[in-house]
């Protein structure tokens, strides 16, 4: 069974860092994950916030937001 996760971020230095060490240790056999840039996705802003995240960069997965180091509030990016 494949589990469902999103990565948000924004872009930002501390946000590609992260983006690159999950792509790295995701077992992608395993984990369906999608990466979103909210800088190139702003419609998908409300579906972050909604899902529980509070900034960025962050990993959804089962319904739950894990906030990975701190890169930009997502209120700063509406």
């Amino acid at each position: 069974m494949t589990q469902k996760a999103i990565f948000y971020h924004a872009g930002c230095p501390v946000c590609v860092a992260a983006e690159n060490k999950i792509t790295d240790i995701v077992d992608r056999n395993r984990v369906d994950l999608e990466v979103v840039h909210l800088g190139d996705a702003p419609h998908r802003i409300d579906e972050a916030s909604a899902a529980g995240v509070k900034s960025v960069p962050a990993l959804v997965v089962d319904g739950a937001a894990l906030h990975i180091n701190h890169g930009a509030d997502l209120a700063d990016l509406r």
